[in-house]
Parts: C-alpha cells; sequence; structure tokens
C-alpha cells in the first residue's frame, strides 16, 4: 500500500517533498503527489509515514 496526498486539501507547502526517504513525492500543478511505485509507508526508515506527521493539515497525506 501506499499513502496519497488529497489535492483539495494540500497547500503546496512542500512540507512533506524533503522528509520523505524515498522521494516518492513531488510537485503536479499546484499540488504534491506520491508516486505509488516509490512510496513504502516509510517503513524501515520510520515508524509512522514521515509526509503525514509533518503535514500542517490534518488528514492530508493518508494511506490509499
Amino acid at each position: 500500500m501506499a499513502y496519497k496526498i488529497v489535492a483539495s486539501q494540500c497547500t503546496g507547502c512542500s512540507a512533506c517533498e524533503f522528509e520523505c526517504p524515498n522521494a516518492a513525492i513531488s510537485m503536479k500543478g499546484d499540488t504534491f503527489v506520491i508516486d505509488p511505485k516509490k512510496c513504502t509507508e516509510c517503513e524501515g526508515h520510520f515508524d509512522h509515514a514521515k509526509c503525514d506527521e509533518v503535514c500542517p493539515v490534518a488528514n492530508t497525506c493518508i494511506p490509499a
């Protein structure tokens, strides 16, 4: 499974992009997206998905 970013809630702050250990997050238009092929939910790196931890808007980075 992978995480996804709810586009309508993403503010484009980029906090998640630099925290992703797999470089799975990139800008697409005015929002960020997560490449599901690269996302490992931070398994092996952190106890919880880093994008969800650092996102300032609750429930924006969610399990897909």
